[in-house]
């Protein structure tokens, strides 16, 4: 794990870069081995989720998000605890931001290109103070060749307006060229960190491999934004004593005797997206 790093240098370049194109990037974040870890706990929460209802929902044709507790994934003090992680998070949010989302997109064979959308309307905050106060951080748990269908986003595009998004996140295509003139294609490797606005317009592309494209996404908020209301965080009384204080004073989530199961609350995209 990457750990010696100047976090506030390393803070200030991220902040720059996500303001500027929607996203930025640290390599080799974690080792391959953990990375490997991360994907069997998906794969383990996947199993799981698919044949509960509302446990997995489809953002189109094979292709599914799934949200799920901390303590389903054996590396989430690591990820939560990493110091790029704390260093975006404090130059982007400022120091009290806190953890919301922890959960996983999966396109399997077969997934088509989604349509540009970004994750969520436009915060008011975001459209008149051009402030941003929420990131995702993604980690990719394969090594992403471009038949896997890729990420693709459109640099610089966080701040566009959506007065006729269909429901605040899905431009109608007549945009479409803007998005495909900036389009780029990511190609992580297993331990790489990507934090982005999820208010960058992007797309999943189509799967043409066998295999699937499990991805993590890390969603954290500032003080003020309130995207803590579409997820179900929870964590248990022994796994909250056991977790750093570092880590906890930014988890904002109930302390229960036992997990229940995620019920996914955020469910307008993978209406939309069934469309594909």
């Amino acid at each position: 794990m990457t750990t010696s790093i100047d976090r506030v240098t390393a803070g200030e370049q991220a902040r720059a870069a996500i303001y500027e194109h929607g996203i930025t990037a640290l390599p080799g974040a974690f080792d391959v081995a953990w990375a490997d870890a991360m994907r069997e706990d998906i794969e383990a929460a996947f199993a799981e989720a698919v044949d509960r209802p509302g446990g997995a929902v489809g953002r189109g044709p094979h292709r599914y998000y799934v949200e799920i507790h901390p303590e389903q994934l054996r590396g989430f003090a690591d990820l939560a605890g990493h110091p790029w992680v704390d260093a975006v998070c404090t130059a982007v949010l400022g120091a009290d931001y806190q953890i919301v989302e922890l959960g996983f997109d999966i396109p399997f064979a077969g997934a088509v290109h989604q349509p540009w959308h970004r994750d969520f309307p436009m915060p008011e905050v975001t459209r008149t103070e051009r402030r941003l106060n929420s990131l995702a951080f993604n980690l990719t748990g394969v090594d992403t060749t471009d038949e896997m269908g890729p990420f693709e986003i459109a640099p610089g595009t966080q701040f566009d307006d959506e007065p006729d998004f269909d429901h605040g996140m899905f431009p109608p295509k007549a945009r479409y060229e803007r998005y495909a003139e900036r389009a780029v294609r990511k190609y992580p490797k297993r331990g790489d960190i990507s934090a982005r606005s999820a208010l960058t317009i992007h797309r999943g592309t189509a799967n043409r491999s066998p295999s699937a494209r499990p991805v993590l996404v890390l969603g954290v908020d500032a003080a003020d934004a309130t995207n803590s209301d579409k997820h179900d965080l929870a964590v248990t009384e022994k796994y909250w004593a056991e977790l750093p204080g570092a880590i906890r004073r930014h988890l904002a989530c109930p302390i229960v005797d036992r997990l229940t199961p995620i019920t996914q609350k955020h469910t307008i995209e993978g209406l939309v997206m069934g469309e594909a």
